[in-house]
């Protein structure tokens, strides 16, 4: 087995990647694979090219793509983030419409699901991150954002492939809509903190980056969660270390 997320795993076929869903969804799958074609027509970096899917047993492959995981790099290069902003410049002004379905999970629904999360891996948050974490919790989330644009939607960067000098792939796609732009940024915001976030949000309005910081820390608790529940010690380690920036 190649890994385990939250919705599929992945296992490595002579060249191929096979990707099984945990839940198969027929619909899901084969807009996904229509949706990758569109996406390799205008990306900037390497995306999966669909070799073929079963829909049956919620299976789809595509060649191997070179590189590492960036969950397994010890250090950022500066390389990815010139080529992450190319990306999600990129993705974020196609028009995917017909294609992606449009994400209307609000902030609110957002927060009150980590409420429930929290409430289920209370016992394992540092004692130091307890009451900021709570307080959190306690606040009224933002506002939705009023503007949808084509993204990832489940940036993190176990979901980028790296060289040493270039992004050689950015992988699983199964969660691409029409959402708020905030959530590629806080994927990475969770996954490699603030400043170096604050590089990629750019000129992006004050709202965009509140967000961010919103569903990181959403995404943290999740992160845990998952890590938890599933036994894999990369995904706690990675949520342990987004407390220390989150809260």
């Amino acid at each position: 087995m190649l890994g385990s997320g939250y919705d599929n795993d992945a296992f490595l076929v002579g060249d191929l990647v096979v990707r099984v869903a945990k839940v198969p969804d027929r619909e899901k799958l084969g807009h996904e694979a229509r949706l990758l074609t569109a996406v390799a027509a205008i990306s900037p970096v390497p995306v999966p090219e669909v070799v073929f899917v079963d829909h049956e047993h919620g299976c789809l492959a595509y060649r191997k793509l070179p590189g590492t995981p960036l969950i397994d790099v010890p250090a950022v290069g500066p390389f990815v983030l010139d080529q992450l902003a190319e990306f999600i410049e990129c993705t974020h002004t196609a028009e995917m419409a017909g294609l992606a379905t449009v994400d209307n999970y609000s902030p609110a629904q957002w927060r009150d699901e980590s409420v429930e999360t929290y409430r289920e891996i209370r016992d394992h948050v540092p004692v130091l991150h307890k009451p900021m974490v709570e307080a959190f919790l306690a606040d009224s989330p933002p506002q939705p954002s009023p503007e949808r644009v084509f993204a990832h939607n489940d940036l993190g960067i176990e979901h980028i492939l790296v060289d040493g000098t270039k992004i050689t792939g950015i992988i699983d796609w199964s969660d691409a809509e029409l959402t708020d732009p905030a959530h590629d940024f806080a994927a990475l915001y969770r996954d490699l903190g603030g400043p170096v976030v604050d590089r990629l949000l750019g000129k992006q309005a004050a709202d965009v980056r509140a967000r961010a910081v919103f569903y990181a820390r959403c995404y943290a608790l999740e992160d845990m969660a998952f890590a938890l529940r599933e036994g894999q010690p990369k995904y706690h380690e990675k949520a342990l270390r987004a407390l220390t920036w989150l809260f």
